[in-house]
Parts: C-alpha cells; sequence; structure tokens
C-alpha cells in the first residue's frame, strides 16, 4: 500500500486533462505549410519512417512507431508538453467539454453484470424508469455481461448519437421477469461543480474539480443560488483541481474583482506579452473569500488563487499549490490524435511566475516533487516550505509574496494524517468504499427509502456492525489482515460519505466529509473569529 497511488492521476490530470489550455485548436493539416521554414526537418523523418517501412527485416506497425517518434520529441521539452493518443484525447475532450451523449447511469461493473448505481438525475434512463440496483443484461440485443466485457466497451454499446435510442433489457429484483426499456440518448452533463451549499448563514462553499468549457455556467449558477441563501462569504475549493482551460479562470476571477484589475499576463518566446484584466460588475466583488488549495491544486486553479492573492481580493488557505505556471496549445495531428504544446508562461498580478523548476527530458524528477515535499515536511509544517528571496513580490497593500513554485497560502494548514494517510488512500484508491457500499443497499434498498437527505446526513450513524463488515470485506478482497482500529472514526466517516452519495448526489457526500475536514473548518473559524484578517 503506496501513498503514491493516490497521486498517480495526478500526473495524468496535470500534464494532459487539464493543464492551462489557451482556446483555438490548431489542425496539422490546416498549418502544417506554415510551421516550418523549410520541409527538410519534416523530409529527414518521413524518410526514416519510410525507410523502416519497407526495408526493416520484419513487419513492422509504423503507427507505433509514430507515436513513439512524437512522445520522444516531447519528452525532450517541458514535463507539460504531451501527445494524446487517439484512444484517449476522445475521452479527455469530452471530460473538458463538460458533457456527453449517453443515457445518464452511474454504473459498475459488479460480479461480471453491469450494475446501475444511481441514474443521473432528471436524465434519460431516470425519465425512462431505470432504477438504482438495477442489472442492464442487453443493449440492442448485445450482451453487456460477462468476464470478457471491460467498461469501456460497455460504454460505448450505450453511448451513441443524440436523440437515438436503445432498447435496454433489465434483471430487477422481486421481478418475476426482465424489463424492457426504451431510452432516448441525451446529453449527459459531467459536472465541474460537484458541490454548493451553505456552511454557516453567510459563508457558501463551492468545490470544483476542473475548469471546463461548462464550469463557468456551473459556477455562476452555484454562485446565484447561495447568495439567493444568504451568502455574502464564500469558500472556493479548489484542492486536487488540476485546471483546465485558461479562460474560464479568468472568466471566474472577473466575478470577484473590480473593474480593471490585472488578472495576469502571459509572455510567449518571442516576449510578446498579452494582459488580462477584470472588466467590472462582478457578482461578488464586494463579497469575502477564501480560496482552499494543496500540493494537488494546479493550473487554472493557480491563476485564481495568485489573481485574488496578488489585488489583496482572497484569503488563501491550505497548503503550498502545485507549481505550474506554463499554458499549452492544442494541435490536432489529424488521425484524431493531438499534442499540447507549451506556448507560454503565465505570471500573477504583480509579476510573479509559480511555475517550479524543471529540467527539460526529466519529467521523473518533475512528478517527484510530491515526495520532496513529504520528505522535508512541508505538508506537515508550515516553516519547511523554502523560499527565494530573490523572488519576493508585494501586493498593492504590502504583503509580500513568492514567486518560483506555486502558491504559498496565507493561512497554513497541515494534512490531516488521521484522514489523509496510506491506508485510506490505498482504500479509496481501489474503490472498495464504493463497492461495499453498493453491496450493503443492494441486500435492501427498502431500509432507506423513508430517510430525507437532511435528516441522513445529520442524524444517520454508521454502525458498529457495518464497519465490521467493512472489515471483513476489505480482509476477503485484498487477502490480507488490515486492522481499522486507529481509522475507525475515518472508515465510518467515509461509509457514511459514500451511502450518501449513492442514495442522494454529491453535495450530500462533500457535506458528511466536510462536518470533521481541518480545511474547511479553518475557513468557518477564519470567517467567524478573525475580523482582522478580512477583507476590505
Amino acid at each position: 500500500m503506496a501513498t503514491k497511488n493516490k497521486y498517480i492521476p495526478l500526473l495524468i490530470g496535470v500534464a494532459i486533462a487539464a493543464g492551462v489550455i489557451i482556446g483555438g485548436k490548431l489542425n496539422f493539416s490546416d498549418t502544417s505549410d506554415n510551421l516550418f521554414t523549410t520541409n527538410s526537418k519534416k523530409n529527414k523523418l518521413n524518410r526514416l519512417i519510410d525507410y523502416i517501412d519497407y526495408e526493416y527485416v520484419e513487419e513492422v506497425n509504423t503507427d507505433s512507431i509514430v507515436d513513439v517518434t512524437v512522445n520522444g520529441i516531447l519528452h525532450n521539452l517541458d514535463p507539460h508538453s504531451t501527445y494524446i493518443p487517439k484512444e484517449d484525447l476522445e475521452r479527455i475532450t469530452e471530460n473538458m467539454k463538460g458533457d456527453f451523449v449517453g443515457i445518464g447511469i452511474n454504473f459498475y461493473a459488479y460480479k461480471d453484470t453491469i450494475a446501475v448505481v444511481k441514474p443521473t438525475e432528471n436524465g434519460p434512463s431516470e425519465s425512462a424508469g431505470i432504477m438504482s440496483g438495477d442489472r442492464i443484461l442487453f443493449a440492442d440485443g448485445d450482451t453487456l455481461y460477462g468476464s470478457n466485457k471491460s467498461s469501456n466497451d460497455i460504454g460505448l454499446k450505450l453511448k451513441g448519437d443524440k436523440n437515438t435510442n436503445v432498447k435496454l433489457v433489465v434483471y430487477r429484483k422481486g421481478e418475476d421477469s426482465l424489463l424492457e426499456f426504451n431510452v432516448k440518448r441525451k446529453n449527459i452533463p459531467i459536472k465541474s461543480v460537484e458541490a454548493s451549499y451553505m456552511l454557516t448563514d453567510n459563508l457558501g462553499y463551492i468545490k470544483m474539480n476542473r475548469f471546463a468549457e461548462s464550469t463557468y455556467r456551473e459556477f455562476m449558477f452555484a454562485l446565484d443560488e447561495l447568495k439567493d441563501q444568504g451568502a455574502t462569504k464564500l469558500a472556493l475549493d479548489l484542492r486536487d483541481n488540476p485546471g483546465g482551460f485558461l479562460g474560464i479562470a479568468e472568466q471566474i476571477v472577473d466575478e470577484f474583482l473590480e473593474d480593471d484589475k490585472l488578472i495576469l499576463f502571459t509572455k510567449d518566446k518571442r516576449g510578446k506579452e498579452e494582459y488580462i484584466y477584470a472588466t467590472g460588475d462582478g457578482d461578488f466583488e464586494e463579497g469575502e473569500v477564501y480560496i482552499l488549495i494543496n500540493e494537488s491544486s494546479a493550473s487554472a486553479s493557480e491563476v485564481v488563487a495568485g489573481a485574488l492573492q496578488d489585488n489583496d481580493k482572497g484569503i488563501i488557505v491550505g497548503r503550498r499549490s502545485y507549481g505550474k505556471g506554463l499554458v499549452q496549445r492544442e494541435m490536432a495531428l489529424g488521425d484524431g490524435s493531438a499534442v499540447r504544446l507549451t506556448v507560454s508562461r503565465y505570471f500573477t498580478p504583480t509579476g510573479r511566475s509559480i511555475q517550479k523548476p524543471y529540467t527539460n527530458g526529466d519529467s521523473e524528477s518533475y512528478y517527484n516533487d510530491y515526495y520532496k515535499r513529504l520528505r522535508t515536511g512541508e505538508l506537515a509544517h508550515e516553516e519547511s516550505i523554502v523560499v527565494d528571496d530573490s523572488l519576493k513580490f508585494t501586493t498593492p497593500k504590502g504583503k509580500v509574496v513568492y514567486g518560483g513554485g506555486g502558491i504559498i497560502p496565507d493561512v497554513f494548514v497541515p494534512v490531516d494524517r488521521s484522514f489523509d494517510n496510506e491506508t485510506i488512500n490505498y482504500l479509496r484508491g481501489r474503490g472498495h468504499f464504493g463497492y461495499f457500499v453498493f453491496e450493503e443497499l443492494d441486500k435492501d434498498r427498502t431500509l432507506y427509502k423513508d430517510i430525507s437527505k437532511y435528516d441522513f446526513i445529520n442524524n444517520f450513524e454508521v454502525s458498529d456492525d457495518i464497519a465490521v463488515r467493512f472489515q471483513d470485506y476489505i480482509n476477503k478482497k485484498e487477502r490480507t489482515n488490515i486492522s481499522f482500529v486507529a481509522y475507525n472514526s475515518e472508515i465510518k466517516r467515509i461509509i457514511k460519505a459514500t451511502l450518501a452519495r449513492q442514495l442522494f448526489d454529491d453535495n450530500a457526500f462533500e457535506e458528511i466529509i466536510n462536518k470533521e475536514d481541518i480545511m474547511v473548518q479553518e475557513v468557518i473559524l477564519l470567517s467567524s473569529e478573525y475580523p482582522d484578517l478580512k477583507q476590505d
């Protein structure tokens, strides 16, 4: 059980799926004539690949050689210039677009069968009558059960063109025969605002997991709802948010800053600079804002945190952020694959570059930075954060801030090792909580049918018997004996939150987790008890 399991998705998220991406995708076939002053560089590679294709002693897949060549070239650049193969690009594009066409279900491949965890609220499956716990056996006559069916294969069967129908054959516990449903495929949202609710009478909370095309719209909807409920202060949770579209981050910052305040500026290799300013009329210019960050908050998340910190607007709470100050543009390569190439650097309003050091061609050291922070004690002790006095900057109100590797918070909150530890991170990373909770609910869903979301969050308690069953479940699955005595309350908390997610929604999950989240509790304390920290 290694801590690194939690952080593998960050490497992928920061380097490929998100980062800081500027709009205006290029297409190689449309622009290639303008990318080189001569054709000699292209011809050299083309001749080598053709030579291998025609003369090499064995049959080779030249497509694979091209992929390796592209990866090899990009590997010698910065860690965030990346190649995205065709098989990955559609998924990544969907994620950053913020929706896809499908039937609207969350499912597990459970005992070789597609088990519906929860239909998307108001989605096509829910409208057609699909329910949590249903097993989907056939889609348009194609078998969906069996050990040889991958989640990707199943997804392809259920997706399709918008407004087309798919006929599903379903097994439902308690029914004497199989059920048939005709489901019309629709646009299904992939939400980037995971949760939004009131922490106190006047402090709202919004958690965002990325900066996708749909994020600004989702953010504004959540912010308006919170304001209607009395929010004059906002906690914006950007922990573990790897970034996304630069323009979306700029739009969100604009809601907090007064007219003509600098949000950021970018500089390319020719020295060309582009400055982005707030436009005024922001929806939260007068409100207090607290930005929650950690070592996995990167790119566009750092744009938001840096812009608010440098303008003396937001109070940054948490731990030093990731440290990614590079901007990429995506170029399609004509075969369904793409390259995201670093084309500029961005700087915060005071002139800081928050890009952490890197060596071209050495991405391994770059991505091992987390373990360096762990070894030096930075995740637990504020005094372990190393700053460079030559990269010292001052905000308009005289606050000292530093460049050189991430956003350093105004208020430090150490990692909570009772909750964020190797054992719990391993269990969460393996998906054990979700599968166990599904099994518990599947035994008898009527046990929970009369409990409201409010009552569940505030009154339901996970029994010792459930905790013991979870221990037995894990020991059976992992073929080992793991003791949870030291983490019993944390295990119960995650089980309860996961139950809430499967019964209700992501909002309920976050509400339960945040009741004992030390960073969220610190924000509540700052908001209510320390007026000297409040913003003008």
